[in-house]
């Protein structure tokens, strides 16, 4: 693990897993054949150890965890600018860990639904028709948390509960 520079912004793996389960998108960070870098929003969903996403199965994100499935998903949470200050109030998780396509149709679904309830809670009814009408060309993958951190500058809207 490379250490946090910033050893007072440092926050709890709790705080990191309430930032991944509420921010709005995340981003994944993986790398081209040519080894260039390359970044794509992503809407999520954590199940324990596990974040799942969906798209495509073919374009350079799949290529890309084919290729290598080693990944970096980085969330942003609340952020605010103080008025007259030059800084920004966040709070910021980033995952690292290993990315694998889930294969298997119930684990497929059972995916799908995590992001759907995340996201569209108000359409679930809808959920099953949707998914046998997309199921054969929707990817889903997941990837493992190995490594996650949390950060925080400033105020913050995440409430963690802290054991005695």
């Amino acid at each position: 693990m490379y250490p946090m520079r910033r050893k007072d912004r440092e926050m709890s793996r709790e705080f990191a897993e309430a930032v991944i389960d509420t921010c709005v998108f995340a981003v994944l960070g993986t790398v081209n054949e040519d080894g260039t870098p390359y970044c794509i929003p992503l809407s999520i969903a954590r199940d324990g150890e596990w974040i799942y996403f969906h798209g495509a199965k073919e374009g350079r994100k799949t290529d890309n965890l084919k290729h290598n499935n080693q990944v970096c998903i980085s969330c942003v949470g609340h952020t605010h600018v103080p008025d007259g200050k030059f800084t920004i109030e966040y709070e910021s998780a980033v995952v690292f860990g290993s990315a694998e396509e889930v294969l298997e149709e119930d684990e497929k679904i059972r995916g799908l639904r995590f992001i759907s309830q995340r996201y569209t809670p108000h359409a679930m009814a809808a959920f099953d028709a949707a998914i046998s009408r997309q199921i054969g060309v929707t990817a889903v993958w997941k990837v493992h948390i190995d490594e996650v951190t949390g950060k925080r500058n400033g105020k913050s809207s995440i409430q963690t509960v802290t054991p005695e």
